[in-house]
């Protein structure tokens, strides 16, 4: 029963992602950099990490943001691996590796960004393989460093270890309790922020927030993963809990839940903000044992394959609205074809 509440409480985690800024010694910041200095920039960064490729063990791929079509720029966005902002520098260029969970923005806010994407709870892995990249790039380029602030970046807030960690996590009932607002303050105290789904500044669609680490100078990497894990694990037990009381009160949870399903297996048009808030109860089910036939990680893949970008990316062609809600509606009735109430 312990290790049943145990997955429960864990199946609360989307994803994790690392981020790390670093800036080259011998370069301006980017917003003083002239467009030589960009290209010097990414010249040096692609020649290391490709010179290192096969330490890394994978295969990147440079493109450039100005040479990539809006809706590719507006797909690697809604896969994390590029930020909003980023979408928009025509000057930017971006590496990806083929497993689609690393990527390194150059001449984003600073000259490199290295960003590293995993399911679920993971930060440990994540911080390992964002330290691996960053050690090999260490090697051969000369970081901005100052022995007393640590790494230097454009923006203060990320001077010291230039760490970004956050978990994605699915709060439905704690949002239903109205109780974000409450939960955000606290951790505020603690030197963490939430956010909504794509970060700063954006919504909290499916009722998904990012609880991220504020605090970058005078403690470790470490230290920092360290409190963003403890947090994370209060914040998810808290909901668990929650989400049992709920489930456990009265029929109308399981009633919501099963509706909610009903119009994904049925619906022939879906947009992205209702099913954002279908999904987000159909997930919420399967967490509480209420459905069953796909896990809470299935839920969170076709999510990421049903934002309107990325239908377009694997279509491969531009699409009216209403025909991206067709195909939204028929990609999701396929997928939750098999899930039905738990007995």
């Amino acid at each position: 029963m312990a290790e049943t509440k145990k997955t429960q409480m864990l199946d609360t985690a989307v994803s994790t992602r690392i981020r790390l800024a670093r800036n080259l010694a011998n370069y301006p910041f980017p917003h003083r950099m002239t467009a030589e200095q960009k290209e010097a920039v990414v010249r040096e960064v692609t020649d290391a990490l490709f010179s290192a490729n096969k330490t890394i063990g994978q295969t990147f791929h440079a493109t450039k943001i100005a040479d990539m079509p809006q809706a590719e720029a507006l797909y690697l966005v809604e896969q994390h691996l590029i930020s909003p902002e980023f979408a928009e520098t025509p000057d930017g260029v971006v590496l990806r590796d083929d497993s689609g969970t690393v990527s390194i923005m150059l001449n984003e806010e600073d000259h490199i960004r290295i960003q590293v994407v995993l399911p679920g709870a993971a930060l440990d892995e994540a911080m390992e393989t964002a330290n691996r990249i960053d050690d090999l790039l260490d090697e051969k380029l000369r970081y901005a460093f100052d022995e007393r602030l640590g790494y230097l970046t454009q923006c203060p807030t990320n001077l010291g270890t230039g760490l970004r960690a956050s978990v994605m996590v699915h709060l439905p009932v704690l949002t239903d309790q109205r109780a974000i607002g409450s939960l955000s303050a606290a951790l505020s105290k603690l030197g963490m922020t939430v956010r909504g789904i794509y970060g700063e500044g954006s919504e909290a669609r499916g009722k998904m927030y990012q609880i991220s680490n504020q605090v970058t100078l005078g403690l470790s990497e470490q230290e920092a993963v360290e409190s963003l894990k403890t947090v994370v694990a209060q914040v998810m037990e808290q909901e668990a809990q929650a989400r049992e009381k709920v489930f456990a009160a009265s029929p109308a949870a399981f009633d919501r839940v099963c509706r909610a399903l009903g119009t994904l297996q049925y619906a022939r048009l879906l947009s992205g903000e209702e099913f954002m808030e279908l999904v987000s109860d159909v997930r919420m089910g399967l967490c509480a044992g209420a459905l069953e036939g796909m896990t809470p990680g299935d839920v969170d893949q076709l999510i990421a394959q049903a934002q309107p970008a990325t239908i377009l990316h694997r279509l491969g062609r531009n699409l009216s609205a209403q025909e991206r809600d067709r195909e939204r509606a028929d990609f999701v009735r396929a997928a939750v074809r098999s899930v039905q109430p738990a007995e």
